[in-house]
């Protein structure tokens, strides 16, 4: 996966955020993230919804039953950066609940129906987490 991450981010600063192959016309931005334990910093490309207040992202993790690495990042470091077209901003990730999350999910289920599929292949409710302008 850190190969193909690291490809798809290539072509994302090589093509003004524009990919092709599975994320093809996608809303798509790249994450930076520091290591919960190891305090490394790290990136994540990541489909996203764009939002009243930002952008939410989805820990789905292709519907396994653990939540991606990133999220218990982000939980830990809250206040990061995001890379979105051709621009970098600095965000601050908030976890969404209640009828906030269900009405993002409902939203993301609706325009990419994989979203609907994780949701059946796992066990957990999938975190919406918002990332807001600083």
């Amino acid at each position: 996966m850190s190969d193909f991450n690291t490809d798809v981010m290539q072509e994302f600063r090589e093509n003004e955020g524009k990919v092709g192959g599975p994320f093809e016309g996608a809303p798509l931005l790249i994450l930076h993230h520091v290591g919960a334990k190891s305090g490394t910093a790290r990136e994540t490309p990541l489909v996203y919804q764009p939002t009243d207040a930002g952008y939410a992202i989805f820990a789905s993790k292709a519907g396994a039953p653990t939540n991606p690495d990133w999220y218990h990042n982000l939980k830990a470091n809250p206040a990061t950066k995001i890379e979105v077209g051709t621009g970098t901003r600095d965000v601050t990730a908030r976890i969404t609940e209640g009828e906030e999350r269900e009405t993002i999910w409902s939203q993301q289920k609706s325009v990419m129906p994989q979203f609907a599929q994780y949701e059946e292949d796992t066990s957990r409710v999938i975190p919406v987490i918002v990332l807001e302008a600083t």
